[in-house]
């Protein structure tokens, strides 16, 4: 278990509630500004941009919103608290980046097939877009100071960064139809933020699914568990592993140890169990854990498909 106070955790989560307040405000009132300039400028970069930002501020959101939730107890119908409401609100964010960014994708194809040259007023994209990358920048050191080690505000921070880098490409854009007259390089700077948004999307997805079927977290080597668990003394066998994750960062581990009959015998088993625990917890980050402790002899009436 973590060894901070309970009032030092308090006193981060609404720190970081706060942060993601503010940079939701900010991502709000660009978001606004860049689909007013895309609808006067006839800047497709500047839309894709402004759809990128949308999913991003969905995805703030998200974080804000789990972080009030996580806060509720656990109850007897909901034995693990709320906290895979992240995952169900991340599969939402998921869907909406795939749709915005395949949206992008046709649309900028089809703007470089037929360009539309007298649409695109490259001064007030790069307005907007500077707009936009300075407000980008703010919220960005709003979130840096916050918490690094909540995957919260790891991923707040890096929606945020994906909108930065997002408005980069429009101010490029606009600078090269305002010198050139090119105005292609706005499809083509959309089509650069839909190569973003896709894959980021596709892994999200990915990462969710994972959650949903109560696959092993990826960063957990669930045989070098199981060896940890072999060293500790007492121990004869660990089978029947399960490890899983309520959310992400929030793994599971439930096994069937076999011990020593003298564990039994000297009424130890309590100090085993803590030392299970705490192993998984030191070494693994691993805080919610259940073992069934089975006598050496009772071991052979498992079921085969358990080993």
């Amino acid at each position: 278990m973590s060894d901070k106070p309970a009032g030092h955790s308090h006193a981060h989560g609404s720190t970081n509630r706060a942060r993601l307040g503010i940079a939701i405000g900010i991502v709000s009132l660009v978001l606004l500004v860049e689909i007013g300039g895309a609808y006067v400028s006839g800047s497709l970069a500047l839309l894709a941009d402004a759809g990128h930002m949308f999913s991003d501020l969905f995805g703030l959101i998200i974080a804000l919103v789990a972080s009030i939730i996580a806060l509720r107890p656990a109850s007897d119908r909901h034995t693990f608290g709320f906290q895979r409401t992240e995952v169900l609100a991340a599969l939402i964010n998921g869907v909406i980046l795939i749709g915005v960014g395949v949206f992008v994708a046709i649309e900028g194809i089809s703007r470089l097939i037929t360009p539309e040259t007298d649409n695109v007023q490259g001064g007030i994209m790069l307005v907007i877009a500077s707009i936009g990358l300075v407000a980008n920048i703010c919220a960005l050191l709003v979130l840096r100071g916050g918490d690094t080690k909540s995957f919260n505000m790891r991923g707040a921070y890096l929606e945020v960064l994906g909108d930065t880098v997002g408005s980069i490409a429009v101010i490029a854009a606009a600078i090269v139809i305002l010198l050139t007259g090119f105005v292609a390089a706005d499809a083509i700077a959309s089509l650069a933020i839909a190569v973003m948004i896709i894959p980021r999307a596709v892994m999200l997805l990915r990462d969710v699914v994972g959650v949903l079927i109560q696959s092993a977290p990826k960063e957990t080597d669930v045989q070098k568990i199981r060896e940890h668990l072999l060293g500790t003394a007492g121990v004869v066998d660990v089978h029947d592993v399960h490890v899983w994750a309520i959310t992400s960062g929030e793994p599971v581990f439930s096994a069937h140890v076999v011990v020593d009959s003298r564990i039994f015998a000297e009424g130890t088993t309590g100090v085993l169990l803590d030392q299970l625990s705490e192993c998984l917890t030191q070494h693994f980050d691993v805080e919610h854990s259940t073992f069934q402790l089975e006598p050496a002899e009772h071991a052979g009436h498992e079921h085969e498909q358990h080993r």
